[in-house]
């Protein structure tokens, strides 16, 4: 658990780890630079209870917190929370029998974000995908569109993470890159089909603050992926949607070295066009040719298996002639 100046979320968040059971566990306190309470508070949970670690650091950021906590943790299995969630009681047991059970490498479970009365409809479209994503095939098949997973409401197995390299700092989100490099290394995901991880929403979320986690950051981070991964050996890539994030995608994957042969739409009004020099068409009007890929960015309410109905019609085959990225 990183935390910096959480004082204000801290109590709860210390107390439902308090009340996890059916598992021995051992709590890594990352404090990284806290001017506020933290200090004082970790100190107090740590006399309280000898299972508690506590590391602290000069304010050194988010990645190196999590690597200092993971290099500290002792157990095969290593689950995350953030200083301002709550955990259920039986998240651990529950979730480390599932992983030994299944065989999984890295394991979630559904969320729930709260306070609700101030959660908005985005917020409130994403908990519903994240929670609807619950085999490893579903979050294997949507690892483009977002993060499929929530990293707080996560345990992995220790060496898994660091043999692709444990945390790392690029500019975007932490635990996009590690779950696409896991994916990539052909780990195993799962979820427990419970809500075990309360996902707090706050003004200061870093989720809503972090310059990594701006949208700019997650197109750089799906490009580079896509690039070492569905698009590796690919002789170039069609993007279907021609939307703003479609569009600044797009143009991301070709500055990271994509091959970008046209844009596929359906609106009339786009038909014809060129976008950054390439041809806008209808997919019957376009030719793909042997190593082409469709990106499908249409991340529209629905859009996104309108588009899968769409190609699935013309026998494509998703994850293997076509990735939704939006």
């Amino acid at each position: 658990m990183p935390v910096r100046n959480g004082e204000r979320w801290l109590a709860g968040t210390l107390g439902s780890i308090r009340r996890l059971r059916g598992v021995d566990f051992e709590v890594v306190a990352v404090d990284d630079g806290s001017t506020d309470a933290t200090p004082v508070m970790l100190t107090a949970f740590a006399r309280e209870d000898e299972r508690v670690l506590v590391l602290r650091q000069s304010a050194s950021g988010l990645v190196a917190a999590l690597n200092a906590g993971l290099e500290a943790a002792r157990g095969s299995w290593v689950a995350r929370l953030d200083a301002d969630d709550l955990a259920h009681p039986d998240r651990l047991r529950l979730q480390v029998d599932a992983g030994r059970r299944e065989g999984w490498d890295v394991v979630s479970s559904l969320v729930r974000c709260f306070p609700r009365a101030v959660m908005g409809k985005g917020l409130l479209r994403y908990e519903q995908w994240q929670n609807a994503l619950v085999t490893h095939d579903a979050m294997a098949r949507e690892r483009f569109v977002e993060s499929p997973l929530v990293h707080p409401s996560a345990i992995f197995l220790r060496e898994r993470v660091l043999a692709v390299g444990g945390y790392r700092d690029l500019g975007w989100a932490e635990d996009y890159d590690l779950w696409l490099r896991l994916f990539a290394a052909g780990a195993r995901f799962g979820k427990v089909r419970r809500i075990l991880t309360l996902w707090r929403d706050h003004p200061r979320r870093y989720t809503r603050t972090a310059a990594a986690c701006a949208a700019d950051a997650l197109r750089a981070c799906k490009a580079t992926h896509l690039i070492s991964g569905p698009l590796n050996g690919a002789t170039g890539f069609w993007m279907a949607g021609t939307g703003v994030d479609g569009k600044r995608l797009g143009r991301a994957i070709v500055a990271h070295g994509g091959v970008l042969r046209g844009w596929l739409d359906v609106n009339p009004r786009r038909l014809g066009q060129r976008i950054a020099g390439a041809p806008v068409l209808r997919f019957e009007e376009a030719t793909l040719r042997p190593g082409e890929l469709v990106l499908v960015a249409v991340g529209s309410e629905g859009g996104r298996e309108r588009a899968r109905r769409y190609f699935d019609a013309f026998g494509l085959r998703e994850t293997v002639d076509y990735w939704c990225v939006a």
